[in-house]
């Protein structure tokens, strides 16, 4: 297969090796199509990538959730996207060195749509900016409850705007970023 002909474009890194890739919509009378995952531009681009794992969640306007991720040796990589409504998603690096700590948003739509791929070792949260916006993840690993961890959202710096959100009891309760003791 020609790799040029895969119609996916490295759009722009967001944080290190965290990738916005913009995908083609294949549009016609009948709706769309796009392909988010095409195993040969990943291979070229040099992003390690073998799913495990896929599901989605949909979340009504101003839902929050996050900051979230998987403690080693079940953490993974992930391909996240929204081919309905629109969300805000954040992205925090708790990877040790000179990157720790720095965070990035790209909003994520069906209208202009794109995956992020995200590595071992960032957190990830939304908000949603429309009511029943889907988002859908694939992993590299399966979801492991013990190692399942989070970040509370507002003690990164993150600026998430004003309005009445609504978050998970579990989302609200997530350590603090200054308490974080990073194993990445």
């Amino acid at each position: 297969m020609n790799v040029k002909s895969l119609k996916m474009n490295l759009k722009k890194e967001v944080l290190s090796n965290t990738w916005e890739i913009e995908l083609k919509a294949f549009k016609d009378l009948r709706g769309s199509f796009v392909k988010t995952y095409i195993r040969d531009f990943f291979e070229k681009e040099g992003l390690d990538f073998q799913m495990a794992e896929d599901f989605y969640s949909l979340s009504q306007k101003d839902v929050i959730r996050g900051m979230h991720f998987q403690l080693p040796p079940h953490d993974h990589d992930k391909l996240i996207y929204c081919p309905v409504g629109r969300v805000e998603d954040v992205l925090l690096d708790l990877r040790a060195g000179s990157d720790y700590g720095k965070f990035a948003s790209v909003t994520l739509s069906g209208d202009e749509p794109s995956v992020l791929f995200v590595p071992k070792g960032v957190a990830h949260g939304f908000k949603s900016l429309t009511d029943n916006s889907m988002l859908m993840y694939k992993t590299s690993t399966v979801h492991a409850p013990a190692y399942d961890r989070g970040i509370r959202w507002d003690s990164f710096g993150y600026d998430w705007g004003e309005g009445a959100f609504l978050l998970s009891d579990r989302d609200l309760q997530h350590p603090s970023f200054s308490e974080f003791i990073t194993p990445f």
